[in-house]
């Protein structure tokens, strides 16, 4: 028994994957709801629209279609990057096969659109908490190993000291004792925070309020903070004294980097933004309602060399810089089950940080 007209658009309209439909001048003659959700835009206004008005692509991607058409050919295209009518970019695969029209018996395309931005996101994610899991063992381990040694050389020079004969010689032992302490403040900095996490209900507004006074203290009130809360977010159990220092390290660095800009910004700004997402993945795990918190700012961005290992201690680009503050932030929300991304370009650095809410 064949299938009527009706029960194949109803399983068109049931599938994850984008379908639609084009005519010999690629203008759009169907599309089912997955390619709505994909394309940003509703079908029925949609209809009789070029396919690359509504996702702009490159000329030669207009070519192949065209091709298609001529030549009957099907073909795939991976990861290709589209700009949507709404100006925001997205990646997609995509296949093409030609199909002869089922009325008029024209020749069309039928081109089914798969999202690859949530999968690269997710695998994007897990490889960056697999690096933060393999980089805290390895920081920890060394750590230890650095601490017991140092704390014989800091007894052993307090054993000298009283020791000495003259009181002169006491300036050598107190160098020793000093760069001891403060190779253990830097060990300890390294393993992040040490203490019990103090669980609490924490509104994650007050949290960036005190974040937002520090800042304007810290920045002596050259910067223009804008704040774009979202009130109904529910609190969140965390420790809120490590949670300040998680989205202050942020802030810090977003700070600095407006401030020491070459050339000098004329209205350095830093924009917090909060939001909730349902259905969100960090990693491998699914939530069902994450808090979302942007920082960004309009400073002269990240270096390119620095962004795929931001977050590893010790990485920094100022020269006065530890590279522990980021390190220790990401180690913070990790903990919570959380991650932060980001973005940035010349003008421009957003990170978003990802707060569970269960």
């Amino acid at each position: 028994m064949l299938a009527s007209p009706i029960i194949n658009q109803r399983l068109l309209e049931h599938l994850n994957t984008g379908v639609l439909l084009l005519d010999a001048d690629l203008t759009v003659l169907y599309m089912n709801p997955a390619a709505e959700a994909l394309l940003e835009m509703s079908g029925k206004r949609c209809l009789g629209v070029p396919f690359f008005e509504l996702a702009i692509e490159s000329e030669e991607a207009t070519t192949a279609l065209e091709q298609a058409i001529i030549t009957g050919h099907s073909y795939t295209k991976r990861e290709a990057t589209i700009q949507l009518h709404n100006q925001q970019q997205m990646t997609l695969d995509y296949s093409v096969s030609p199909v002869s029209h089922p009325e008029s018996r024209l020749p069309s395309l039928l081109v089914e659109l798969q999202g690859r931005d949530r999968l690269m996101r997710i695998s994007r994610e897990e490889q960056l908490i697999a690096k933060q899991e393999t980089t805290r063992s390895l920081v920890r381990g060394l750590a230890h190993e650095i601490k017991n040694p140092l704390g014989g050389i800091r007894g052993a020079a307090q054993l000298l000291e009283r020791a000495l004969p003259s009181a002169d010689l006491k300036e050598y032992t107190n160098i020793i004792i000093e760069e001891a302490d403060r190779l253990r403040d830097l060990v300890d900095r390294l393993l992040g925070p040490r203490q019990i996490p103090k669980q609490e209900q924490v509104n994650i507004h007050e949290v960036l309020e005190r974040v937002c006074q520090l800042i304007d203290v810290e920045s002596g009130g050259r910067i223009n903070i804008e704040r774009d809360y979202d009130p109904s977010i529910p609190e969140l159990e965390a420790d809120k004294g490590q949670l300040i220092q998680a989205l202050l390290n942020i802030c810090r660095n977003a700070m600095q980097a407006m401030l020491e800009a070459q050339p000098a910004l004329e209205h350095p700004q830093l924009s917090l933004r909060t939001r909730t997402v349902r259905q969100f993945t960090i990693g491998h795990h699914r939530h069902r309602l994450v808090a979302q918190i942007d920082i960004s700012d309009n400073g002269p961005g990240i270096p390119e060399e620095l962004r795929d290992n931001l977050f590893y201690p010790m990485v920094s680009g100022r020269a006065d810089g530890t590279g522990l503050g980021l390190s220790i932030s990401q180690s913070i929300i990790n903990q919570k089950n959380g991650i932060i991304e980001f973005v940035s370009d010349a003008s421009k650095t957003i990170f978003s940080i990802y707060l569970p809410l269960e």
